[in-house]
This record gives structure tokens, sequence and C-alpha cells, in this order.
């Protein structure tokens, strides 16, 4: 009893300490269910990334000398593609296709569209969000096809322009990229919209009375209440369309199949038609590399447009 009664008088017991070691093993074993997750990321994400940097330094083609032996040849596949005039061609294109649909189109006809549904009546805001949606769903083969059909020489486009007594038109012939930009627009404008729904909302009404008490008009209150207070919005949205429209295939390929002439031929394209339409490979990866790092700064651009609280 004499050894007990110090330590009811304390009132509580000391805690014991963890032995060495047995933090270690507890971490392991709450990670061990995340390993067949990273073992997937290695092998599906970071595999075909390194193997794809190792193909854009080598030689690497389905036929010819390239096939039966692979080999490494430094910047030659990059060197090439710069003194390469079909290079240059497809780099414009992709650039004049982001600028047109994703940046200027997609963007400012989602703001647009998201403004105009938030002061609808309800029912007509679900109506043509329905209808917006219905485009961004719609798989890009399919889209590709009917944006066709529509721009065909017997298409929709020509059929309204002779009841108003215009003369025919034939884009998919001479303004492919004009062409193929407006279809990606009519597909993608639906995500911008969502963007911006999402961010109007998020802004207080009592900052937009207040603006109207004090006499702002509309324009007045959207470019020094509403803009501002989106511009995180903007450079998000910006960011996420412009690199899904530098990787735009499907519709391009269904649409105009890069011609005629390569005046549709995207980078995308132009990589395609490379690594398996010629067969190479190693040169085909460069080209995606180069794609890649134009998005990378792309990127870094758009961030930049970020206010520095939401960089944290």
């Amino acid at each position: 009893m004499s050894a007990i009664a110090p330590t009811a008088r304390s009132g509580t017991a000391r805690p014991r300490r963890p032995r060495a070691g047995n933090g270690d093993r507890i971490s392991l074993v709450r990670a061990l269910p995340m390993l067949p997750a990273a073992i997937l990321l290695l092998v599906f994400m970071a595999g075909p990334i390194l193997y794809s940097l190792y193909l854009a330094f080598t030689d690497k083609a389905i036929r010819g000398e390239g096939a039966s032996e692979t080999s490494f040849v430094g910047l030659e596949n990059f060197t090439r593609a710069l003194a390469d005039g079909d290079f240059w061609n497809s780099v414009v294109l992709t650039l004049v296709f982001t600028v047109i649909s994703a940046v200027i189109g997609q963007n400012l006809l989602g703001m647009l569209l998201a403004m105009l549904m938030e002061r609808a009546h309800r029912g007509i805001s679900f109506l043509m969000t329905s209808i917006v949606i219905a485009a961004w769903i719609l798989p890009e083969v399919v889209a590709g096809y009917l944006l066709y059909t529509f721009f065909a020489d017997g298409g929709s486009l020509n059929g309204l322009l002779s009841l108003v007594g215009l003369p025919p038109q034939t884009l998919l012939f001479s303004a492919p990229i004009v062409a193929v930009s407006f279809a990606n627009i009519w597909r993608g404008t639906a995500f911008s919209m969502l963007v911006y729904s999402a961010a109007l909302g998020a802004i207080p009404g009592d900052v937009q009375e207040s603006a109207a008490m004090d006499g702002a008009g509309p324009v007045r209150r959207f470019w020094s209440i509403t803009l501002p207070l989106l511009r995180p919005a903007i450079a998000t949205n910006l960011m996420l369309i412009t690199l899904q429209t530098l990787s735009v295939f499907g519709l391009i390929f269904i649409m105009t199949g890069g011609g005629p002439a390569r005046k549709s031929q995207t980078m995308p394209l132009y990589m395609y038609e490379q690594a398996f339409s010629y067969g190479q490979l190693g040169y085909g990866t460069a080209v995606a590399l180069i794609l890649l790092l134009i998005g990378a700064v792309a990127s870094l651009v758009y961030l930049r447009l970020l206010p520095e609280e939401d960089k944290r």
C-alpha cells in the first residue's frame, strides 16, 4: 500500500512514452494502403513521361532504319523541327487557333453567357445552360462530324445564308482554321460559362447594391467591381482552356484532317503525321515536348495574372 500511495496522491498517472521506432512503424502501416496507388502512378504516369523524354532524343521509328536499331541523336530532332517550315506553320496555326477559340471566343462568350444567365428567369437559364452543356459533353468525334456537316457545301450554314440572300461560303477550304476555331468555341464555351457562373455567385450582392445606390451604372459596376473580383477566375479559366485547346486533335482531324494544304494543321496534327503517318516516333515526340513547353510558358503567364494572395 505504501508503494501505491504516492501515485494516488499525485492524481494522474504519467503517460507512457512510446518505444523508439514505434512511430515509424505506425507511419509505415498507415502508408501501406497508398502503395498500390503510388505504384500505378509510377507505372502509368511517370513511366510514359520518362519514356517520352527518352524517345525525343533518339531516332526511334516505326519502320526504316530507326525501327531496327535505335540510336541516341541528342538535340537533332529539336534542331530539325526548328528548321522545318511545316513545323513553324503548325506553331502559328496553333497559336491562332488558341487565341481565337479559347482566349477570345470561349473566354468572352462564357463570361457573357454567365452574366446573362445570372439575370435571366430560372426556366430560361436552365434551358440555355442545358443546351450549352449538351454541346460540351458530346464526344469530340461526334462534335467534329456535326460541325463538318454544318460548314460543308450543302450544310446548314449555306442553307441559312441562302435564306437571307447571301452567297454560299466554303470556310472548310478557304479558311479552315477559322471554321475549326468556331467549332471549338461551340463545343467548349460551356466550361468557361460554368467557371464564371460560380465566380459571379460568390460576389456579395450588397457590394453591387451599394455601388448602384451611389449612382454607378451597369458598365461602371462591371469595370470597377465585377471584373476585379473575377480576376482569379479569369486567370484560372484562361489557363485551363488554353491547355485544353493546345491539345485539341480529334475535332480538327475529323473536320479537315489538317488540310487543305496544311492550312489547319496545328501542332497535335503535325506531331501525329510525323510520328504515325511517316513513322518517326522520336521526331514526333520531340514536337510533343515543344508543345508541352508552350503550354508551360502560357501557364506561367496566366499565373502572373493572379493576385498575390491567391498564389499562396
